[in-house]
């Protein structure tokens, strides 16, 4: 369980978080809403060790104080954050993506099992393991960072903003992936903008304004409160209304309004074509990754064909012009005793142009291989 006592937090002068108390149970969801700048992400940062203020009060793992202790101990000690923009390594695999979120001691002897875990959890990542982070969907991205923290093998995982950037259809996705993590027993800290969603799959909340909890309830009953749907769901406090209109004396003929043409409101791209972009990036970069590809053997055979090819082409036009060259000067007849010297025949002007004879360079072809540690060495 992770238990916050009275955390302040202070940059300089300024006091983003006071006096705040926050508890997490394992398998359990618990949200934080509040306004931008009301203090969300510093708490995540002040819990995993990374925040740069100057941080007071208590932090404590299954009983054991964190306050104090490095990033990566912290890790240790099963707390595992994403952040805010993922923060994934783009020009890496899935795969190794995931693998390097193992690199705790507590990880290492459970990484096959952890492994199997995130991938039964997200079944997409199974047939992206080999494809490049940078290349997928924001979802497909969301989901990787996600299953880098859970290969730490942690008891509690804080989320912050997961959901920012994303498609409704992907939010919808992730809410639901969310849940299934909670039901592997880990208990969940989430952070998030989208409150209707985070209050339908959590099971506590809190709200933070102005650096201090305000107020903490059930998610239920917190989705039901006139001053959260206010501010948070978009609806008003209270049930508006209307007052009933005044008795006219008389009744009056209404007046006529010309007709305006409104003008057509103006589609999206994805109201356009029917689909989500995001899915058309996802469908693509699927379709990319099942393309079979060349040995660089068989690439550069063809190279090679391709260039002799060239060359035989390049040796026939030389033989060419010069069989036209020899048609257009042909040999003086020889001279037999006693005959006369016969005047030479007026030369005859050839519109022919001369013949262009055409130099080609073989090109060189180098292969180069990808080693598993991301280097490349030429063959």
């Amino acid at each position: 369980m992770l238990e916050v006592c009275n955390l302040s937090v202070v940059y300089g002068q300024h006091r983003a978080l006071d006096d705040v108390s926050v508890r997490v149970d394992k398998g359990e969801i618990v949200v934080i809403l509040g306004a931008n700048g009301a203090g969300k992400s510093t708490l995540l940062r002040a819990i995993s060790g990374i925040c740069e203020g100057r941080v007071s009060g208590q932090i404590d793992m299954g009983g054991h104080p964190l306050k104090g202790l490095t990033s990566d101990r912290i890790v240790e000690a099963g707390v595992a954050l994403v952040p805010e923009g993922r923060g994934i390594f783009g020009d890496l695999s899935v795969r190794e993506n995931l693998i390097l979120g193992a690199y705790a001691n507590r990880a290492r002897e459970d990484e096959a099992a952890n492994l199997e875990r995130v991938l039964t959890l997200f079944p997409k990542l199974t047939e992206r393991q080999s494809q490049i982070a940078r290349t997928m969907s924001g979802g497909e991205q969301q989901m990787v960072a996600i299953g880098r923290a859970m290969m730490s093998n942690p008891q509690i995982l804080m989320l912050d903003e997961p959901s920012l950037g994303l498609s409704p259809l992907l939010c919808k996705e992730l809410f639901q992936n969310l849940t299934r993590v909670r039901e592997a027993g880990i208990g969940i800290l989430l952070v998030e903008q989208n409150a209707k969603q985070s209050l339908a799959i959590a099971d506590r909340g809190y709200l933070l304004e102005n650096a201090h909890i305000v107020h903490e309830d059930s998610a239920e009953r917190l989705a039901r409160d006139p001053a959260v749907q206010k501010a948070y769901l978009g609806a008003g406090g209270k049930a508006a209304t209307r007052p009933a209109p005044a008795a006219s004396p008389a009744p009056q003929a209404p007046p006529v309004i010309a007709a305006v043409a409104r003008p057509t409101p103006r589609r999206s791209a994805e109201q356009q074509i029917g689909v989500s972009i995001d899915d058309l990036v996802a469908t693509a970069s699927r379709a990319s990754a099942n393309t079979p590809r060349k040995p660089a053997a068989d690439i550069a055979a063809e190279v090679q064909r391709h260039t002799q090819d060239r060359v035989a082409v390049v040796l026939k036009d030389i033989e060419e012009a010069a069989r036209r060259a020899r048609q257009r000067r042909p040999l003086p007849p020889r001279k037999s005793a006693g005959a006369k010297t016969p005047a030479p025949a007026p030369e005859t002007q050839d519109d022919t142009p001369p013949p262009v004879i055409e130099v080609y360079r073989r090109p060189r072809v180098e292969v180069y291989r990808r080693r598993p540690s991301g280097q490349f060495e030429r063959e």
